[in-house]
C-alpha cells in the first residue's frame, strides 16, 4: 500500500506541476536520466540519502515520498516470482494471488544452448516480475560450477564461461525489455556453499579472468545489467559484497558498470568498508537469509545510522552517499518512475508453455542403447513409474528459489495425462526419503513419507516391473538440505536414499529400463551399463511433468546439451583431486587453477561418464568435413570455419554444433581446448545445412598475469568442431602471425 500511494503521488505530483508548467526536472522523462539524478539529488536530505541505501523490509529499501520517488522492491529469482512474506519476517504473508509460474532451473535453460530460450525465459519471468510490481529481480546466477557437490549448482550455468557468457545476455535482455532490472549474482567466486560467509577464496588472476568473471562481464558489457549481487565469501580478504578489487576496480573503472549493486542478505559486515568499497544498497543485515535476526534492525544496518553518523560529523564525505544514491536514481528511474514500461502479466497458461517450452530443449537424453526411447505406444499395454521423485513436489525449497506455484504437474501425472487410458499406468515407491520441510511457512501440501523397509519397496518394485512394457525410474535429488539446497553443500556424489540399488535390481528383471534423473548436479551412475536408456531432466518447474512425459513418448524429441562434465567420480573433479574443497581455517585455495571441468578431464586424459555438451537426440545427424577460409591469421584477420551437418533420421530435430579452440604451444599452460562458439539448428529429416563460425585473434588470448592484460602468442592453432567437448568430427589447423 505505501508503495502505491508513492506511485500516485508521482501522477498527482506532475499533473499538477504540469499544470503551472513547472514539472521539475527529475520527473520529466523526455530529459536524459543522468540530469533527472543530479535534480533530484539535489533536493534530497541526508538522512532521505541514507534510507535510499539499505533494507526497510525484508525485500525493499526506502525511496523519497516526500518527492514522489517509489520505494525499490525486490523479489529473489531466478526461476520464478517469491511468494510475498511479512514486513519484517520471513515467513508468508498469507496473499492468495501470489502463486506464480515455477520455471525450469537455470541449469535446465543452459542445457538448451538456446539463446532465443534464454531471452524467452528473461521475457516471460520479467512479466511475472513486472505484474507483481517488483523492479529488481534477484537473478540469474552465473557462478561457475567447479565442484558437484555444490548445492547451489542448480541456480547457475555450468560449468564453462563461454556458455554462461552467451545464456546470461539474453536472458537480462528479457527481464529489462519489462522495465525490471535483472540483478546478475553471486559476484563473485560463490562457488560452494560450505562456509560461504567466512571462506576466503585464494586463486590466479588468469583463473579469476578466464574461469570465473567472463560471464559478469558479459552481464555488465554486453546485457547492460542494471543490478548486480554481491557474494557472501571473501576475496582478497574482503567480504565480497564490499570489496575493492572486484567492485571498484574491475566492476565499476574496467567494466564501466552503471547499475546498482546490492549485498546478497546478510552479506554486510563493515560501514567503512561498505561506504567505501563498491556496495550501494545493503540488504538482510545480521540475518542468515532465512531465520535468524533482530526485528525492524533496519536502522542498526551498516549503512544506515552507522553511515548517517560518520556522514554528519564529516568522517566520511557527503559524496560518498551521493554517489551510491546516484546508482539507485538510475534504477529506479529506468524501472519503476518509467511510465512507459510494459503492465507485465503473472500466472497465465502463456507462461507456462514457455516453461515447457525450455524444459523440453532442455533435458537431456544421455543414453538410449537399443532405441528404449521413444515409448512407441501402440506396441505398450503396461508402464511401471518407479521411484519418489515421480510424485515429489519440487518447487518448494531450496532456499531463496523456493516457490509457491500455481501449479505443478508430476512426472507421474504427466505421463498419466499423456498417455491416457489406452495404457496402464502403475506406480511403485521404489525407494522413500525424508519428510518434506516446510520452508519460510510455505509447505508442499503433501505427505507421502514412507518407512517400509528397503528391501520390501524394492522387492515391490520389482515384481510390478515383470509384467511391463516398459519401466520408468524417475529419481535423484531433491531440494532437501545437503542435496539441491542453498546454506548446504552435497556430501557425496552418489544418489541418496538407496536409489543404486533399486536401479540394478529393476535392470535385471526388465531391459525397458529408462531412467530420469531430477538434479541440479551431476551424480554418481555405477549402474549405467546396465541400463540402456537415461535421460537427465533437471528441477523443471510447473510444466515438469508434461515436459518429461513429452520427451518420453517422442512428442518432442530431446535437443538438451550438458552444461557441465558428468565425471565417474568425485576425484575426477580437479577441486577434489588437488583436495582444495571445502577448504581450512577459513581458506580455500583453488589448486586447479583454471582446469574446471572438461579443461581437467582433458588435461588428466579422464574419460567422463558423460561429458560436457554432450546429448543424444531420437535422429542422428552427420557431419561433413569442416574447412578454414585460410591457415594463417594476422592480429585484425577473421577467419570462418564452415561445416555441413546433414539429419539422416527420420524425424526433425536439433542439433548443437560446437567450436573449440586449443592453442599447440605457449608459454603459459592451456587447456587442450576450450569453447568458443556454438549454433543450435534445427533440421528436417533429410535437410542439410552449413553451420559458419568466426575466429577472431580475442579467441585465441590468455590472461597475462604479468602484463595484467589478454595477449595471444604467435603459433599453431587447432579448431575443433564437434557435438561435444569429446565428439569432434573435425580437426583444423591455422597459425596466428
Amino acid at each position: 500500500m505505501k508503495k502505491l500511494k508513492s506511485l500516485a503521488f508521482v501522477g498527482l505530483l506532475t499533473l499538477s506541476l504540469s499544470a503551472q508548467n513547472k514539472v521539475p526536472l527529475y520527473l520529466d522523462e523526455s530529459k536524459p536520466i543522468e540530469d533527472r539524478i543530479e535534480d533530484a539529488l539535489k533536493r534530497m536530505t541526508l538522512e532521505e540519502k541514507v534510507a535510499m541505501c539499505h533494507a526497510q523490509s525484508k525485500f525493499s529499501s526506502a525511496g523519497v515520498s516526500r518527492l514522489g520517488i517509489p520505494d525499490n522492491w525486490m523479489t529473489d529469482g531466478p526461476h520464478g516470482i517469491r511468494p510475498e512474506v511479512l514486513w519484517d519476517e520471513w515467513n508468508q504473508a498469507g496473499w492468495t494471488n501470489d502463486s506464480c509460474i515455477a520455471f525450469p532451473a537455470l541449469t535446465c535453460l543452459a542445457a538448451t544452448w538456446n539463446p532465443e530460450m534464454s531471452m524467452l525465459y528473461g521475457k516471460a519471468i520479467g512479466e511475472e516480475a513486472r505484474y507483481r510490481n517488483k523492479n529488481v529481480l534477484l537473478g540469474p546466477g552465473v557462478n561457475i560450477y567447479r565442484t558437484p557437490l555444490n548445492g547451489r549448482n542448480f541456480e547457475y550455468m555450468g560449468e564453462d564461461p563461454h556458455l554462461a557468457s552467451r545464456m546470461v545476455v539474453p536472458y537480462i535482455h528479457g527481464v529489462q525489455s519489462n522495465g525490471v532490472a535483472a540483478c546478475v549474482k553471486h559476484y563473485a567466486l560463490n562457488n560452494q556453499e560450505v562456509y560461504r560467509h567466512s571462506i576466503n577464496v585464494n586463486l590466479s588472476d588468469r583463473a579469476l579472468r578466464e574461469i570465473y568473471l567472463p560471464a559478469f562481464k558479459a552481464a555488465v558489457q554486453e546485457g547492460k545489467a542494471w543490478a548486480i549481487m554481491g557474494a557472501y565469501n571473501l576475496y582478497k580478504g574482503q567480504h565480497c559484497c564490499h570489496n575493492q578489487y572486484l567492485l571498484n576496480d574491475i566492476l565499476r573503472d574496467e567494466w564501466k558498470f552503471d547499475g546498482v549493486v546490492v549485498s546478497d542478505w546478510g552479506g554486510v559486515y563493515d560501514t567503512e568498508q561498505s561506504a567505501y568499497n563498491g556496495l550501494d544498497m545493503e540488504f538482510g543485515t545480521w540475518t542468515d537469509g532465512l531465520t535468524e535476526g533482530k526485528s525492524f534492525a533496519y536502522n542498526n544496518y551498516f549503512l544506515a545510522d552507522p553511515f548517517l553518523a560518520q556522514l554528519r560529523t564529516g568522517k566520511i564525505a557527503e559524496s560518498v552517499v551521493d554517489n551510491k544514491v546516484r546508482n539507485i536514481l538510475r534504477l529506479t528511474f529506468r524501472t519503476n518512475m518509467n511510465s512507459k514500461r510494459p503492465w507485465g502479466s503473472f500466472g497465465t497458461e502463456e507462461h507456462a508453455l514457455v516453461g515447457r517450452k525450455i524444459a523440453e530443449e532442455g533435458i537431456v537424453l544421455l543414453q538410449n542403447k537399443g532405441n528404449v526411447l521413444p515409448i512407441d505406444l501402440n506396441k505398450t499395454k503396461k508402464i511401471l513409474v518407479v521411484g519418489e521423485n515421480a510424485i515429489k513436489v519440487m518447487v518448494v525449497g531450496g532456499g531463496s528459489s523456493s516457490l509457491k506455484a500455481k501449479h505443478e504437474i508430476s512426472p507421474l501425472d504427466g505421463i498419466k495425462k499423456r498417455v491416457g487410458s489406452s495404457v496402464d499406468v502403475v506406480y511403485a515407491r521404489g525407494y522413500a526419503g525424508e519428510k518434506s520441510k516446510a520452508q519460510d511457512g510455505l509447505a508442499t501440501g503433501q505427505d507421502i513419507f514412507d518407512d517400509r523397509a528397503e528391501s520390501v519397496l524394492i522387492s515391490e518394485a520389482c515384481e510390478a516391473a515383470k509384467t511391463a512394457d516398459a519401466v520408468i525410474f524417475v529419481g535423484g535429488l531433491n531440494k532437501n538440505n545437503g542435496q539441491d539446497c542453498e546454506s548446504h553443500d552435497r556430501s557425496e556424489l552418489g544418489l541418496p536414499y538407496g536409489q543404486d540399488k533399486v536401479i540394478s535390481a529393476l535392470s535385471k528383471v526388465n531391459k525397458n529400463l529408462v531412467v530420469v534423473i531430477i538434479s541440479g548436479n551431476a551424480v554418481a551412475m555405477p549402474w549405467v551399463k546396465e541400463v540402456p536408456s537415461i535421460l537427465q531432466s533437471w528441477y523443471l518447474g510447473s510444466e515438469a511433468g508434461n515436459a518429461i512425459a513429452s520427451i518420453l513418448v517422442g512428442d518432442a524429441n530431446p535437443s538438451g546439451k550438458l552444461p557441465f562434465t558428468f565425471a565417474e567420480k568425485l576425484n575426477d573433479y580437479g577441486a577434489h583431486a588437488l583436495g582444495e574443497y571445502p577448504g581450512e581455517k577459513g581458506n580455500v585455495t583453488y589448486n586447479e587453477d583454471i582446469f574446471v571441468g572438461y579443461r581437467w578431464t582433458e588435461k588428466q586424459k579422464i574419460k567422463p561418464l558423460f561429458s560436457f555438451g554432450h546429448g543424444l537426440s531420437y535422429t542422428e545427424f552427420a557431419y561433413g568435413k569442416a574447412s578454414i577460409s585460410s591457415k594463417n591469421m594476422g592480429e585484425k584477420d577473421i577467419l570462418t570455419v564452415t561445416v555441413p551437418v546433414k539429419n539422416i533420421g527420420q524425424l526433425t530435430g536439433k542439433e548443437v554444433v560446437q567450436l573449440y579452440i586449443g592453442d599447440e604451444k605457449c608459454s603459459v599452460p592451456r587447456p587442450v581446448k576450450e569453447l568458443k562458439a556454438f549454433e543450435k539448428i534445427s533440421l528436417k529429416a533429410g535437410q542439410e545445412k552449413n553451420v559458419e563460425f568466426k575466429i577472431s585473434i580475442d579467441d585465441l588470448k590468455f590472461y597475462d598475469e604479468n602484463k595484467k592484460e589478454w595477449v595471444a602468442e604467435n603459433g599453431k592453432f587447432k579448431a575443433y568442431v564437434g557435438a561435444s567437448s569429446t565428439d569432434i568430427k573435425s580437426v583444423l589447423d591455422f597459425e596466428l602471425k
